[in-house]
């Protein structure tokens, strides 16, 4: 998840909410949050499919066409099952369709949003079984890196386990909780505020949603990419399984959780460390108590920031 501002109110002028702002930079947020009027003051809006160019679909095909093709032997067995739901790979899919798969089968749906989104609407629209997509696509130029996650990153990376149980239980989990150390974090929770318990919870999401490993049991539990960012990135998918350079931990109980949420990071560079898990159903059972107990422990050892 990335880091961004909290502030989620509309323009009052335009009508407009305002864009996240994704760490420090100098070019402006990708995106365009107006839309003539009709991105919403959560920031979901329709996904303009009529816009998408030949071209559009062409670079989709393309990332989908390469991406596939490395899956086989580094991403887990429930992911490489999913990712049929999709549909068809020769075109972006139209959220629509997706859904009526995704909601029959976890309850799940998919709402667009012009790119970043601020903390809480984020946070909202996760605990409420709704997954934001960022409707639009990177640029040929763009096509072997790009900033800010664009529609293939979303919909590649991260839809097909949202068809998977428990994992999508997780993700309504982390939403909920995620609120709450938002809560805590400025005090309305009517106890003292924790400093940084939003961007403790946020290290939990990075070495698990975005780039977490697992045993993969349908392959003998050999360790399996499950993370989004690993299976969007056709670089960090093989060494983050293959190479003997970074470090793989356990997470399979409180100190790890509390290791993990402590562990900076890095977003411009392949991780040095991943942490590993047994299983979806174990990750959501490791989640699941109250976190406010970790919040508190870890803002007593006074935490560095993540790296940025």
């Amino acid at each position: 998840m990335a880091e961004v501002e909290s502030n989620t109110n509309v323009n009052s002028a335009s009508g407009t909410p305002p864009p996240a702002v994704y760490g420090q930079s100098d070019r402006p947020p990708r995106g365009d949050y107006a839309r003539g009027g009709k991105v919403n003051a959560d920031y979901t809006c329709p996904q303009n499919y009529a816009a998408y160019t030949a071209q559009d679909h062409d670079t989709y095909r393309r990332l989908y066409t390469r991406q596939s093709a490395l899956l086989a032997g580094r991403a887990c067995s429930a992911f490489i099952e999913a990712l049929p739901s999709l549909g068809a790979s020769d075109a972006i899919p139209r959220f629509e369709d997706i859904n009526a798969r995704l909601f029959k089968a976890t309850g799940w749906q998919l709402v667009g949003v012009p790119g970043l989104i601020p903390e809480v609407p984020f946070f909202t629209l996760l605990a409420n079984r709704k997954f934001p997509v960022t409707d639009w696509i990177r640029t040929p130029a763009e096509f072997d890196y790009i900033v800010e996650p664009d529609i293939f990153h979303d919909l590649f990376g991260h839809v097909p386990l949202l068809f998977d149980p428990s994992y999508a239980d997780h993700i309504q989990a982390y939403g909920k909780g995620a609120l709450k150390a938002h809560a805590l974090e400025h005090g309305t929770e009517g106890t003292e505020p924790i400093p940084g318990a939003v961007e403790m919870l946020s290290r939990l999401y990075w070495y698990t949603i975005e780039f977490g490993l697992m045993h993969d049991k349908k392959s003998g539990d050999e360790v399996r990419a499950y993370g989004a960012g690993i299976l969007s990135s056709p670089g960090e998918l093989a060494w983050s399984v293959e190479s003997a350079e970074p470090q793989r931990i356990p997470l399979r109980d409180n100190a790890d959780l509390l290791r993990c949420m402590s562990s900076t990071y890095k977003i411009d560079t392949f991780q040095q460390q991943y942490f590993v898990i047994d299983s979806f159903e174990g990750l959501l059972r490791l989640t699941e108590p109250d976190f406010t107990p970790f919040y508190k422990t870890l803002a007593q050892a006074q935490p560095q920031k993540a790296t940025v």
